[in-house]
């Protein structure tokens, strides 16, 4: 649709958009003559958001009616992997379509995105796109020691009505909604007034069980309702401008919840996040795939659903096949696992050190590689109490009353298995079985009828790491500790 079509049709709507209706606008054959128009992308991005906190994946508190109907009329992934629990390098890795570890200095938070790393706004600005973002897209961190002039998501815009507005007359778009919800700090007790009932939250089990930590997920959730609120009104101005059918639609989250052994680590509460794409003019809705899938798999989705041929430096693998295909069934990507790694995260540890580790997933197992299990993985600890202790002490954990309770009560029966999960030293590998613990909170390494998993995913995950040029399997990995970090050093005591 031209450019003063779209206007004619957000003026008319005015700020009552978000409220219309998700239904399908002029049928494609009609629009175009018979011909399929390249699709608009939008990608809706939260920062910090866990699977399953969503009222569709069975979450019985949080409601996200907007991506619950962009997963009914769509695709609903149930096995979405960020390739990092961090921001910077999981973004990284979604705009590249490469694995973080590749990105040399990208592959840290906080860090530059070197401009020799091609990302697919700009191939689709090359290719006639108007793309753009606004809030959060690449980072946090610094684009101009990588080279670039503006952030790596494209040309900044105060939203995206007026993006949409200064859309080229009949050029489709990109673009990158970048929300800073769920992502901490949060409004105490925000949640509770909103109307959630602490009492109905289910805990994760890596988590202390009282009303601190459940009055603080409700927070958490009332920022995911927040972005969820947000995602409808973008979908209302499509629906306004009549481009609502030919948009693909992608919502997600680019790592886990901030919260002790959440985001920040290699477990599922860290790395797996909601995932749902929407596009009726080609992708068949109703479905729910249990496939893996790495948010890296989608750069070369937007490149060919815009006709166009991913480079093959990218690692990801495009899901147009099981987007189209109108099946659910198992094995549609051919992949039985999928990696996930972490480098460098805060600078909380002396020498400015990270905690790089790496992690193979099936449906069975979670085996981790920690490469330098001297180091603390939360961070290292503070001395000296408040007002540093709750705040610096661990400082990969974000701070948080659910922290603080478990830093002050780390020597508490109830609670000391706990911190010693999220803090404690870990040992050089760990291995989970998922079948018998989901959670992931007992370490079967050692086990001797786990022998042969743990070999096995060892071997697989040693492989697959340097056949896509991984430092840390080449033994080259402490590049990624030698990196600038611009995000200022935390004091120390």
């Amino acid at each position: 649709m031209g450019k003063s079509t779209r206007r004619e049709f957000l003026k008319a709507a005015g700020l009552g958009a978000a409220s219309l209706a998700l239904t399908g606008s002029m049928p494609l054959s009609a629009q175009d003559g018979g011909t399929r128009p390249r699709p608009n992308i939008l990608l809706c991005i939260a920062d910090d958001w866990s699977w399953p906190h969503a009222s569709i994946a069975g979450d019985p508190v949080v409601r996200t009616p907007a991506f619950d109907r962009v997963a009914r009329e769509g695709v609903l992934f149930e096995n979405a992997f960020v390739t990092a629990p961090s921001c910077t390098p999981s973004r990284g890795s979604i705009l590249t379509g490469q694995w973080h570890w590749r990105l040399e200095e990208g592959g840290n938070l906080w860090s530059t995105l070197p401009a020799r790393f091609a990302v697919y706004p700009d191939l689709l600005k090359k290719a006639g796109y108007h793309v753009g973002v606004t809030r959060k897209g690449w980072g946090p961190g610094r684009i101009e020691p990588g080279g670039r002039t503006r952030n790596p998501a494209g040309q900044s815009y105060k939203d995206f009505r007026a993006f949409l507005e200064a859309c080229p007359p009949d050029a489709p778009f990109c673009f990158w909604f970048g929300s800073t919800d769920p992502h901490r700090p949060y409004e105490q007790g925000s949640g509770v007034k909103s109307g959630m009932k602490p009492q109905d939250v289910r805990v994760p089990a890596c988590l202390p069980d009282n009303e601190i930590v459940r009055n603080d997920l409700c927070d958490y959730y009332g920022e995911v309702q927040r972005f969820d609120r947000e995602v409808s009104e973008l979908l209302g101005l499509l629906k306004a401008s009549g481009d609502l059918d030919n948009t693909l639609v992608v919502v997600t989250g680019d790592n886990g919840l901030p919260f002790p052994r959440c985001k920040s680590n290699l477990y599922d509460l860290g790395t797996h996040v909601p995932l749902a794409i929407r596009w009726p003019a080609r992708v068949p809705g109703g479905r729910i795939v249990k496939d893996f899938v790495s948010l890296q798999d989608l750069a070369p989705t937007f490149i060919e659903a815009a006709s166009l041929t991913p480079p093959s430096e990218m690692t990801g693998h495009s899901l147009i096949a099981i987007l189209t295909s109108g099946r659910s069934e198992h094995g549609q990507s051919g992949r039985d696992h999928v990696l996930t790694g972490k480098e460098r995260h805060a600078s909380v540890r002396k020498g400015g050190l990270g905690y790089p580790c790496r992690a193979i997933r099936t449906h069975d197992f979670l085996y981790i590689r920690n490469y330098e299990p001297g180091r603390w993985p939360a961070g290292d600890p503070v001395d000296g109490g408040a007002p540093y202790y709750p705040n610096w002490s661990y400082g990969d954990i974000d701070g948080s009353p659910t922290k603080t309770y478990m830093l002050e009560h780390a020597d508490k029966t109830h609670v000391r298995k706990l911190f010693e999960l999220a803090c404690a030293k870990r040992p050089a590998e760990e291995l989970y079985d998922l079948r018998r613990d989901p959670e992931q909170l007992n370490n079967v390494v050692g086990v001797p009828d786990y022998a042969a998993a743990r070999k096995e995913l060892a071997a697989a995950l040693q492989a697959e790491l340097a056949a896509t040029g991984d430092p840390r399997a080449l033994d080259a990995g402490d590049v990624f500790d030698r990196y600038p970090y611009y995000g200022g050093q935390q004091p120390r005591r």
